[in-house]
């Protein structure tokens, strides 16, 4: 796992924060991962992402990349929950890269992915991930579930549909990951940067091998999702059945900039400051009506 010795030289010391107790690193071991990417309009996912410093990647002819991945957390420093994550795969610099070559030089243009929306099944994940990373976490009915063919997960909040994400499982699992992936989240109005590094043995499946099906509901959460023009056909999939995965023990944060002044406050503090750390889960989705959602 590409993770730093600065990382190596705190494992088994504790850190309290927020009223949480974590045994370092911050962990996750043997959870099932699913990722897939679908094209989505590029310019249109720019008009997403906040401030003048983030830009969407480009693939080609002005096609940008909708990541969906959804982390079935088993064992961590926090307790078991479900992780689902839609996100735009992003540059960070004062102009955008140029077409697929931040794929290749991740250092050089900051690439990672902007989170757009981050339901996770426990509160003390939204009090953990919001009020230390910045993360847009919140509260929602989720399920994850692995079958003979297919690996699901479904997302629901306030009794409403929002997403659905079906790939087919690979029938082999053989291909070692090593990465590191950077999260941007937009919290305070502050632009936050976060590390994370996964390794584990998975299952790719690419272009016309990429079999995957997504669903977009009406919930307001996921309501932007629909003016991306996203491709039904995902560029690629990938399946880690047992991922084991630990966080950077530092984040970034910027000013986000604008070219006027904001009228509006998004997020802050007040999401977090009365949150407790329960690891109680909300009902299960019904995992009903959706079908007529597909992309």
């Amino acid at each position: 796992m590409p993770t730093t010795t600065r990382i190596q030289a705190y494992e088994g010391r504790y850190a309290l924060v927020d009223g949480i107790p974590y045994h370092l690193p911050v962990y996750a071991r043997n959870s099932p991962a699913l990722m897939a990417g679908f094209p989505i309009d590029a310019t249109r996912a720019a008009a997403l992402l906040p401030g003048n410093e983030l830009h969407p990647v480009t693939l080609w002819d002005g096609r940008g990349l909708l990541l969906v991945t959804v982390i079935n957390y088993l064992i961590t420093s926090i307790g078991r929950y479900i992780e689902f994550s839609i996100a735009i795969a992003c540059t960070h610099g004062p102009r955008p890269a140029p077409p697929l070559l931040p794929g290749m030089l991740i250092k050089r243009f900051g690439t990672g992915q902007f989170i757009l929306d981050l339901p996770v099944s426990t509160e003390v994940s939204v009090k953990g991930g919001k009020g230390i990373w910045g993360m847009p976490k919140h509260q929602a009915n989720l399920a994850y579930h692995i079958t003979d063919t297919e690996v699901i997960s479904h997302y629901e909040k306030d009794g409403q549909f929002a997403v659905r994400i079906e790939i087919d499982k690979p029938k082999k699992i053989v291909v070692p990951v090593n990465v590191g992936a950077t999260n941007y989240c937009q919290f305070r109005n502050m632009l936050m940067a976060s590390n994370i590094y996964f390794r584990g043995r998975a299952g790719i499946g690419l272009l016309h091998r990429a079999n995957a099906r997504l669903y977009v509901g009406d919930h307001p959460n996921v309501a932007a999702l629909k003016t991306l023009d996203i491709d039904p056909q995902a560029l690629f999939t990938l399946f880690i059945p047992a991922a084991n995965g630990v966080l950077d023990d530092y984040f970034q944060c910027w000013f986000l900039t604008y070219d006027t002044p904001p009228a509006t406050m998004p997020e802050g503090l007040e999401s977090v400051v009365d949150l407790g750390r329960s690891e109680t889960w909300l009902a299960p989705p019904r995992e009903e009506d959706y079908a007529h959602y597909q992309i």
